[in-house]
């Protein structure tokens, strides 16, 4: 239809145009005439034109030929005049039909016009007030921003001003001497809690004073008169206070650790004194020290003296040694030796002033102490106290700590150094001076856990005049005892002797104190005293004339030792260890001579019987039947009076009775081993016809025998 109404058209403007022409060609010139109206103007808009008509024409000519309805009519033959003249009476009929359509509705279409013309009016009236509206918008927002800007700058004056205020407020109250503080500092008494309080103030005061003028402010010079009239009155009240505490410990029989422990209740006027009046502060610091460091010499040089009375009646002297005979004599004029040496050799109870309960026993006072243990503490203690409170009271730290406390103790360690130098010069007690040796690592590690390092460099030195005492002492021991002749001993028996017996209570002594701080050059010189008192030992019993005496003195010497060390040494100990490896073989060597006189051929026969089984040559045996028949009977006939001699010469030969008991039961072990090894050997078959066999003992009857023999303690 579409192409219908297209071709239509077409056809009827061809119609049109051809008409127009002809109309053209019949009115001639009349149609310029000047009486007819000129045509419109209308330019882009002219339908008209040739030269449009054509462009348009020919395009829909080319589009619709292409359509059916088109290509069908023209092969029809159509008369496209008269199709197009009933097109256009066709429009002129829908025409006409609307212009009546259009008169019908004139009335609406002229309310229509009214309307629009009032709703016209009606927008341009809202469009003015919006423009009013917006022209008004924009005065507010402008106005708006002019005041976001006033109260932004009014925002950063108040916050200056607060700023200023506060500022000047500090300034104000710094500078400010309110009259509670002139009262304090001039009436009250410097041990009121009030007169601290407003003497801290007067500090803060006088250092703001300080700082502000050092910017330049010009207020402090109306206060400075002020400032310092009080610091001056602050200054000599302290003064005088801490003076007079001072002197006070010069007050004999004065516990000056009372007054001292007050003292640090008022530490803060030393630190004010400090930062206002520093020669006043030297002054107080060096009288501190003039008065204690006197007091503290006089103190223990008094201690000392009062210790050095209270000395064993038994002092060990340069010939109190381990090596030297207790039948020795001395010269005319020497003194007398010690009742008993081996005193000197033992701890005893002196080992209890290790234990921390007597490390750090509450002490008294120096002027009252009597205890002698306790000199070395006395001093940790005090000088501890002492170095504490020059760090809380004089606010010293570091190298500054460590040079007053010597200005204050140094005289007297380097009293106590002497008096030590000296009394070590005599002193022979080798145990003694291991306790002191240990003491002093104990106290060092007392005054490292106090945090008082100060006495680290007393401690080396009293170590350094230790050591080599203790080194020496020891290696006189030692050579005192590889200097000991036996023969001139005198009588000689195989029991414990007293040289092994020092030497066995030194060791241990030495070995106990040694486990808990552990000294390697400690263990190095027992190690020597061990070789030397081993060879003691075996030069002694080189004395005895019969074998079997010699090994009971050894066992009896070894066993003694033995059992002391394991008393106080460890188990594990090297000292231990050693001695029981020779206990144990000198113990089965006298097992094996203990039972050669009475069963000497039973042993030899075995050995030499398994020596020939082992090598393959058992056939000898053969020739030993009269020998082993005499061994049968022999043991069968003397084996129970056999053994109970043996169970008597043990027990009368050995002072520890559980050692004998060890022997004999280690005697009758090796007997039924023997008795054993014989039957076996009688099991062969070059010996198994044997009528003597018949007689053998029973190796269960014979066990149940030798029990019989073991002695019970």
């Amino acid at each position: 239809m579409a192409a219908a109404a297209t071709m239509a058209a077409a056809a009827r403007e061809l119609v049109l145009r051809a008409g127009t022409s002809d109309m053209e060609e019949e009115e001639g010139p009349l149609a310029g005439g000047p009486g007819l109206q000129e045509p419109l103007q209308l330019g882009e808009l002219d339908i008209t034109s040739d030269e449009f008509i054509l462009d348009e024409v020919d395009v829909h000519i080319q589009a619709n030929l292409e359509d059916e309805l088109v290509k069908e009519a023209l092969k029809t033959g159509v008369d496209l005049r008269h199709y197009s003249k009933q097109v256009e009476l066709e429009l002129q009929q829908i025409e006409q039909k609307s212009i009546r359509d259009y008169i019908q509705e004139s009335e609406n279409i002229a309310s229509l016009h009214n309307q629009i013309t009032a709703c016209d009016a009606v927008l341009e009236r809202m469009e003015q007030m919006l423009g009013a509206f917006q022209s008004d918008l924009s005065s507010i927002s402008s106005e708006i921003r002019t005041l976001q800007e006033q109260s932004g700058a009014m925002n950063i004056r108040l916050r200056n001003r607060q700023a200023v205020r506060g500022k000047l407020g500090e300034l104000v109250d710094g500078l400010v001497v309110p009259s509670a503080l002139v009262t304090a500092i001039l009436e009250a008494p410097v041990t009121e809690p009030r007169f601290l309080e407003q003497l801290q103030e007067l500090d803060a005061k006088a250092a703001a004073v300080r700082e502000q003028e050092a910017r330049g402010t010009a207020a402090c010079a109306d206060v400075r008169g002020v400032l310092d009239r009080l610091r001056v009155k602050a200054v000599t009240k302290i003064r005088e206070f801490i003076l007079q505490k001072i002197y006070s410990f010069r007050k004999p029989m004065t516990n000056y650790q009372i007054p001292q422990t007050a003292l640090l209740k008022y530490r803060f006027f030393y630190q004010f004194l400090l930062g206002n009046e520093r020669a006043t502060a030297k002054e107080i610091r060096d009288e501190y020290v003039e008065t204690l460091s006197k007091i503290y010499l006089s103190y223990y040089r008094s201690y000392l003296g009062r210790l050095m009375k209270v000395q064993y009646e038994e002092v060990a002297e340069k010939d109190d040694l381990m090596g030297v005979e207790d039948t020795a004599k001395k010269g005319f004029f020497s003194k007398p030796s010690l009742r008993s040496r081996n005193t000197i050799f033992t701890l005893g109870t002196r080992g209890s002033v290790i234990s921390p309960t007597e490390l750090e026993a509450p002490i008294l006072v120096p002027h009252t102490a009597q205890r002698g243990e306790q000199r070395h503490y006395a001093l940790l203690d005090n000088s501890c106290r002492e170095y504490l409170f020059i760090c809380e009271f004089f606010v010293v730290s570091g190298p500054a700590a460590h040079d007053l406390f010597h200005a204050v103790m140094g005289r007297t360690l380097s009293m106590t150094l002497k008096h030590l130098d000296s009394y070590l010069a005599d002193c022979y007690d080798a145990i003694a001076v291991f306790l002191c040796i240990h003491i002093v690592l104990r106290f060092r590690n007392i005054a490292a856990k106090r945090d008082v390092p100060a006495l680290d460099r007393y401690w080396e030195q009293v170590l350094a005049l230790l050591w080599p005492r203790f080194e020496l002492i020891l290696e006189m021991n030692v050579q005192s005892v590889r200097s000991t002749d036996p023969q001139r001993l005198g009588g000689l028996d195989t029991r414990p002797h007293y040289i092994t017996r020092r030497y066995a209570e030194f060791s241990s002594a030495l070995v106990s104190i040694n486990q808990t701080i552990p000294n390697e050059r400690t263990m190095q010189l027992l190690g020597q005293l061990q070789v030397e008192v081993e060879n003691f030992v075996l030069r002694v019993a080189a004395e005895f004339s019969s074998r079997k005496e010699q090994l009971v003195f050894l066992i009896n010497n070894y066993d003694m030792m033995l059992g002391v060390l394991m008393e106080r040494a460890a188990d594990d100990s090297k000292e231990v260890e050693s001695f029981q490896q020779l206990l144990n073989a000198r113990t089965q060597e006298f097992i094996e001579e203990l039972l050669s006189p009475p069963f000497g051929g039973l042993v030899a026969f075995v050995k030499e019987a398994e020596a020939l089984i082992e090598r393959g040559q058992a056939e000898r045996l053969r020739g030993e039947e009269a020998r082993v028949t005499q061994l049968i009977r022999g043991f069968g006939s003397s084996w129970k009076s056999s053994v109970e001699s043996l169970s008597q010469d043990v027990m009368r030969s050995f002072t520890n009775f559980r050692n004998g008991t060890s022997i004999i039961q280690g005697a009758l072990t090796q007997l039924i081993q023997l008795y054993h090894r014989f039957h076996r050997v009688l099991s062969q078959p070059q010996l198994r016809a044997l009528p003597a066999r018949a007689e053998l003992i029973n190796i269960h009857h014979l066990m149940v025998e030798l029990k019989k023999h073991k002695p019970n303690f």
